[in-house]
């Protein structure tokens, strides 16, 4: 008898932070946000780590593994990445130990030294800082477990490969569309200022989407970039906004992450009186990578313009497969990699010095895309 799914400890958590994560689609664009007072920041919550079973195989074949996913926290996309996770391993017939950084890195290294206290078959993970993860793979490498990455690659060692979105294209992206707009406020020149809200540069996701969208600015020495850390914290994303567009004249706001920036960059800019439509030649452009749902609303409702869209959650379901080949003994080759259907595919795989690299093709989304509904925003 096919034994039924089990959720050991959090199934009901987990579901919870799944779909606080995950937005849902709606059919109306929602109006812009109109704060009273500062731009509220929900803390999330701490998870604990928990296991998640799934069912036990029911043809002849290997036995159940059990994976190892450690998140940087489940903020942002990272809720559909962690789904994407555990729907990829029930398609493997796995079983799943989650946990939760906190935006930590000891923390990070502590989980994954419990995985590798338990003898996971694999251990994935969301690195929190691209450098300090590398202790973490040096140890999981010494117990002899092969070690995967979501969303971020490590800096100065090898696993056994990392699936992404492409952040270099998506910033690519961001700033070819960037460049549309402002020739089109000045009459064909690009030119302007723009504050670029960077993420946390320890991190090889923020390096690539500022690379790709910087290495577009440097062709227009006309546009000015004014370039702030965020480190991911949304506080300083309101800060940020509050202390540049308060004194200097804005054409654009380039966001590393809309799903982090999105809420207190309208709320901020909305205390300004500078939150208006793109009808407005006043309006300052907002862009930016992830293509969260409130970020297509905003582009629906002509707040926002433009958003690279990341292929979640597709990345945990195809990260899966590739570890089914590892725990099998199969090698990874460089290539081509495709999907029916999927926005991200063609993707590519190749060989660097941090081993395998698959790169999900992101999707530029403005107005005249927003409602597609492989957008994982529209979800």
């Amino acid at each position: 008898m096919k034994k039924a799914f089990t959720i050991v400890s959090m199934l009901a958590i987990l579901s919870i932070m799944i779909v606080a994560c995950t937005p849902a689609a709606t059919s109306a664009a929602p109006a812009a946000p109109v704060p009273t007072s500062a731009p509220q920041i929900i803390k999330e919550t701490v998870v604990v780590q928990q296991t998640v079973e799934v069912a036990a195989p029911t043809k002849a074949g290997p036995s159940v593994a059990t994976i190892g996913y450690d998140a940087p926290s489940l903020t942002g996309g990272h809720g559909a990445i962690m789904a994407g996770m555990v729907d990829g391993a029930k398609a493997q017939n796995w079983q799943v130990v989650t946990s939760n950084a906190n935006e930590d890195a000891p923390t990070q290294a502590n989980q994954i030294n419990s995985f590798i206290s338990q003898g996971v078959k694999a251990i994935v993970a969301v690195p929190v800082d691209s450098k300090a993860i590398c202790a973490s793979v040096a140890a999981a490498t010494a117990a002899g477990i092969p070690f995967f990455t979501i969303d971020r690659a490590p800096e100065g060692c090898a696993i056994s490969m990392t699936v992404q979105s492409d952040n270099y294209l998506a910033g690519q992206q961001s700033g070819q569309a960037l460049v549309k707009l402002l020739q089109g406020r000045y009459n064909g020149k690009a030119q302007g200022t723009v504050l670029e809200l960077q993420g946390d540069l320890s991190q090889n996701v923020a390096q690539l989407r500022g690379s790709g969208f910087d290495d577009v600015m440097k062709q227009y020495p006309d546009i000015k970039v004014i370039q702030k850390p965020t480190n991911w914290d949304a506080t300083k994303f309101a800060s940020d906004t509050q202390d540049v567009a308060s004194s200097t004249p804005l054409d654009a706001i380039y966001m590393h992450s809309d799903c982090v920036g999105y809420q207190p960059v309208t709320a901020t800019l909305t205390q300004l009186n500078k939150l208006v439509k793109n009808t407005d030649p006043k309006h300052i452009f907002l862009v930016g990578v992830d293509g969260c749902h409130d970020t297509l609303g905003g582009i629906r409702a002509g707040y926002a313009d433009e958003s690279s869209s990341q292929p979640l959650p597709d990345d945990g379901v195809v990260i899966a497969g590739y570890i089914a080949q590892v725990i099998a003994g199969q090698a990874i080759t460089e290539g081509t990699v495709t999907k029916a259907g999927a926005l991200w595919s063609p993707a590519t795989i190749k060989k660097t010095d941090t081993g395998f690299v698959c790169n999900l093709a992101t999707t530029a989304v403005t107005k005249d895309n927003v409602d597609n509904a492989g957008l994982w925003g529209n979800e």
